[in-house]
């Protein structure tokens, strides 16, 4: 027994989402390790530049917002996985219903999330004082 055609492109536009879902959790994944990388080799080269230990936010800062990025990219997938599973459910049933309210979660979190990055972004170093010569 064959599907009618119009089902088919159904279940075909449900799994182009659910892989739009998968590259933007990547995507996700991939921004958060290269935050929290890149601030991280950005101290230790103020370091080995000016033999000093750079304070920093213990709270806010580049490595925490980059594993928020990294979390919050495995929920997604988990997530798209869920949606791809429940919408696959409702076509076969005929009864598809849109669901709003995870979009609007998931831009929250964006927002917020790229909202935290920005002061990241503006921070202003103090210029390094000028170390004293070591001594052999």
């Amino acid at each position: 027994m064959t599907r009618p055609p119009d089902r088919q492109r159904e279940h075909q536009a449900n799994e182009r989402t659910f892989l739009a879902w998968l590259r933007t959790s990547i995507t996700l994944i991939g921004f958060g390790l290269a935050i929290a990388r890149f601030g991280l080799f950005l101290r230790q080269l103020r370091v080995a530049i000016t033999d000093q230990e750079v304070p920093s936010n213990p709270v806010f800062n580049s490595e925490n917002l980059g594993i928020s990025l990294v979390i919050f990219g495995i929920v997604l997938i988990a997530l798209a996985a869920w949606r791809y599973n429940q919408v696959l459910w409702q076509i076969e049933r005929g009864d598809y219903r849109p669901n709003r309210l995870i979009i609007w979660v998931i831009t929250g979190i964006t927002i917020v999330l790229g909202a935290l990055s920005i002061p990241l972004l503006l921070q202003q170093e103090p210029p390094p004082s000028p170390s004293m010569p070591k001594k052999p």
